[in-house]
């Protein structure tokens, strides 16, 4: 085999697809399959050193997973686009049912979910869970803390009024396999950062006043943007206040030029934006009480004096 298949051997969507089930079994099979171009399990476990068993329960995982069959030419999968948000694979009802009654810690999982949500799972809950423990594959223990997490992330975004739904935890659960969170100590970190920007939104809310609603996907992510730019919550009152100074209303599009403009001049501190962008915004006008709208104060203050 040549140098150059060697090297393409694994497609980059199936290396993601591997790499996201964080199951050595499963990786090793494929690699197996792709360099041999053989589908005999006999062969595999023995070169594997594996059982027949674990063969068949990496074969399955590969199945679904869409890298079961692997050709003898070529020995890449086929380049196939991804979607934005890709699908979990599909369990069959008995598979799911013996794996509870062989894996507890699955049943764990599936009785911290019960609480969380507050109701009793259907079906389709429980295979949803299943497809984030087994083809996700968050550690069990990395698992429980997200759930716990998304509940809390509902707690206080509804003040109770509603419970995450599954569909809501695979979605926290993709975000967690994104950024490759498979140890309590990354996970407690990455909570901590999401909760401080969780702080900084409602903070940035009140700025920009917004009351009595949520922000909209949108305004969310212009938000997000703007903090992962660097800036803090004064810059983004000073942009605030020259969007609505000079258009009369908060323009999402208007007021992310100006911070763009300021990301591109490398102004990221109130003292940079008001020293070097050439204007001064009515924030500072407005601390000082003064409207310095073309207004010369010494000769002004030097009246008082003599009065």
């Amino acid at each position: 085999m040549s140098e150059q298949l060697h090297d393409n051997l694994i497609s980059p969507q199936a290396a993601d697809k591997l790499i996201r089930a964080h199951d050595g079994d499963v990786a090793l099979l494929y690699i197996f399959r792709a360099l041999t171009g053989s589908e005999d399990r006999e062969s595999a476990a023995k070169a594997l050193c594996r059982t027949l068993r674990e063969i068949e329960t990496a074969e399955e995982k590969l199945c679904r997973m869409g890298l079961g069959r692997i050709c003898a030419a070529p020995l890449i999968e086929s380049e196939r686009p991804e979607t934005e948000e890709e699908q979990l694979p599909e369990y069959r009802s008995e598979d799911i049912a013996r794996r509870c009654r062989e894996d507890a810690a699955f049943t764990a999982i599936l009785d911290e979910a019960r609480k969380v949500m507050g109701r009793n799972l259907s079906s389709v809950d429980i295979k949803t869970l299943f497809a984030i423990y087994d083809y996700i594959g968050l550690p069990m223990d990395v698992m429980m803390l997200m759930i716990n997490y998304c509940g809390k992330v509902f707690e206080e975004r509804f003040h109770g009024q509603r419970r995450p739904t599954a569909k809501a935890i695979q979605k926290e659960a993709d975000k967690w396999a994104r950024y490759e969170i498979i140890t309590m100590e990354q996970a407690e970190d990455f909570m901590r950062r999401q909760d401080e920007r969780r702080s900084m939104l409602t903070l940035l809310k009140e700025t920009l006043g917004i009351k009595g609603r949520e922000l909209s996907p949108t305004e969310r992510e212009y938000i997000n943007g703007w903090l992962n730019m660097g800036f803090d919550e004064k810059c983004i009152a000073i942009a605030y206040d020259r969007t609505v100074t000079n258009t009369g209303s908060l323009k999402w599009s208007y007021m992310n030029k100006i911070l763009l403009s300021w990301h591109e001049k490398g102004l990221k501190t109130e003292k940079d934006i008001l020293e070097k962008d050439g204007r001064r915004s009515n924030v500072s006008s407005v601390k000082s009480g003064r409207s310095t709208k073309g207004a010369d104060f010494s000769a002004l203050d030097s009246m008082i004096d003599k009065i």
